[in-house]
């Protein structure tokens, strides 16, 4: 979700990974009847998101995106999530005249939406990771289901964006620190159009991460995206700390142009990312 600083592109399926457990070996299916169930949300319930387990995001955040983060733009209906991107106007009450901070820069908060996350109250190591969710590839549009490892300020905490759209293309990235003290990343992307457009974007889909002690697969509707071995994602700044083994946060939201989504101008608002559920699962 950060902006793509550099990048390393693995082929697909380029490593054979052993796994010496039954439970590892059914990281390979869809089957969860070797797993427990360990935390989820379901969303069976109206009104504001359970605070128990999310935390909300305010205000301008990152990477130049144009929506200003706010808990009223996410609530539960219907045994949905839906995180609503909205096109408003209204003054910015960070606006400093002169500023050089793009942050304080912009005078009008033009566009509103959520993001919701489990810094503070859950956070994970290893195990299975499951969202069903719809997400809308409107031109301007950035939607991420994605983690940050709870140490070390970024890049160097790990990031892992098991879902991520912007500008017709899905996303299967991850993250650590390059030697260059910039992120380096094991990435690949996917054109919508390839699969389906909008008839694509129209339906639900699951989405799903295997983080096990040897790797990490990312998965859409059963389909293996990317696959990256932990040992390869060492922070490169001599210290040796490997940021994917340690407990990472998930967060969830739609953004709104910025750095990549690209521009939004001409789509009409409002906009929804509508999630299902969200499910982690150990041994």
């Amino acid at each position: 979700m950060k902006n793509l600083l550099f990048v390393m592109s693995m082929p697909l399926l380029m490593m054979t990974y052993s796994q010496s457990s039954a439970a590892a070996s059914l990281l390979n299916t869809h089957d969860t009847s070797g797993f427990r169930l360990v935390w989820a949300d379901e969303f069976n319930r109206d009104g504001q998101p359970d605070t128990a387990n999310w935390n909300f995001e305010h205000g301008f955040v990152r990477n130049n995106e144009l929506q200003w983060y706010q808990p009223e733009n996410a609530f539960c209906t219907s045994g949905m999530l839906v995180i609503e991107a909205r096109k408003e106007s209204r003054p910015n009450p960070e606006f400093v005249m002169e500023s050089r901070e793009w942050r304080k820069q912009r005078e009008k908060i033009e566009y509103t939406s959520s993001c919701l996350h489990t810094r503070g109250k859950q956070s994970w190591l290893y195990g299975r990771f499951e969202l069903r969710a719809r997400i809308d590839i409107s031109p301007g549009l950035w939607p991420a289901w994605w983690t940050l490892g709870i140490n070390q300020p970024w890049p160097g905490n790990g990031e892992i964006d098991i879902m991520e759209y912007y500008r017709g293309k899905l996303l299967a990235n991850i993250a650590c620190l390059g030697a260059d003290k910039k992120a380096q990343w094991f990435s690949h992307t996917f054109s919508t159009d390839s699969l389906g457009a909008a008839t694509w974007a129209e339906q639900f889909h699951v989405w799903r991460m295997d983080w096990t002690p040897s790797f990490i697969a990312l998965y859409c509707d059963g389909q293996l995206l990317n696959k990256v071995a932990v040992d390869s994602l060492v922070n490169k700044d001599g210290s040796g700390f490997n940021p994917f083994r340690q407990p990472h946060y998930m967060l969830l939201n739609l953004a709104i142009g910025g750095d990549n989504g690209g521009d939004p101008s001409g789509t009409l608002f409002p906009k929804r990312m509508e999630v299902d559920y969200v499910r982690v699962y150990g041994e």
